[in-house]
């Protein structure tokens, strides 16, 4: 194997082990993660968070890449998030699926509308936003898809490893709160279109980063990254256990 290969192998497996620690380590992928009111609480923000960083944080990292094909890739799978998904779903934006998803489990859809961002929501936003938008792009670029990673299955264990974490997150919310396989689409499409566009920056990662000379740059942002990541979902698990 070349030099360049060795290389690029050596930092895609530090973004791995970065990734499957953040599984190990926050509250939302332990085995009994997942209350009614941790449903709600995870509605609530997460739908806020999906609109912020897709219109905001992610577009940012846009302006910054001079490749007009990654920046078109960028906007395309923002525009997925907050526009509409022709390709996974069913032309709705994916905030607006985990809206109805919200509905369909007993909330108000004006109380979801009127949400505001948790103590640890804002926290994250202000994290990210010194993390992805001030940031080399190709470090940006980490931080718009790191997080995603976990849809793919290979990280953590048991049925998260198996299927991706949002491909058991489905099984859980059908069985917690009877639902059908069209109720829970929010999870399926996620977990098709994450694989998507986290290979966006993996990918992006090993094409760019040696010649930009920032291997240890790209796995240090992935790291620190999915450190906020981890606030924002325990932030969640808090709220909802407020709710208690």
């Amino acid at each position: 194997m070349g030099s360049e290969l060795m290389a690029q192998k050596s930092m895609i497996e530090g973004l791995d082990i970065a990734v499957n620690e953040f599984v190990g380590r926050t509250l939302i992928f332990k085995d009994d993660a997942w209350t009614k009111n941790r449903c709600r609480a995870f509605v609530l923000q997460h739908r806020q968070n999906t609109r912020y960083r897709n219109s905001v944080l992610k577009l940012k990292v846009a302006t910054n890449c001079p490749i007009w094909d990654i920046k078109l890739d960028i906007i395309e799978a923002c525009s997925q998030e907050i526009i509409a998904d022709n390709e996974y779903g069913n032309g709705k934006p994916h905030w607006q699926i985990l809206e109805d998803l919200g509905v369909r489990i007993g909330m108000d859809s004006s109380d979801i509308q009127s949400a505001t961002p948790s103590d640890s929501t804002q926290l994250s936003w202000d994290a990210w936003s010194g993390l992805m938008t001030n940031a080399h792009w190709l470090i940006g670029l980490i931080g718009n898809t790191c997080s995603e990673r976990v849809n793919v299955p290979g990280y953590g264990t048991g049925r998260i490893k198996e299927l991706g974490w949002f491909g058991h997150v489905r099984g859980v919310w059908q069985d917690m709160w009877d639902l059908s396989d069209e109720d829970v689409n929010f999870f399926k499409l996620h977990t098709d279109a994450d694989l998507e566009h986290s290979e966006l920056g993996w990918r992006n990662v090993a094409t760019y980063a040696e010649t930009l000379n920032l291997e240890d740059e790209v796995v240090e942002a992935c790291r620190r990254n999915l450190v906020v990541w981890e606030n924002y979902f325990n932030g969640i698990c808090h709220l909802g256990d407020s709710f208690d």
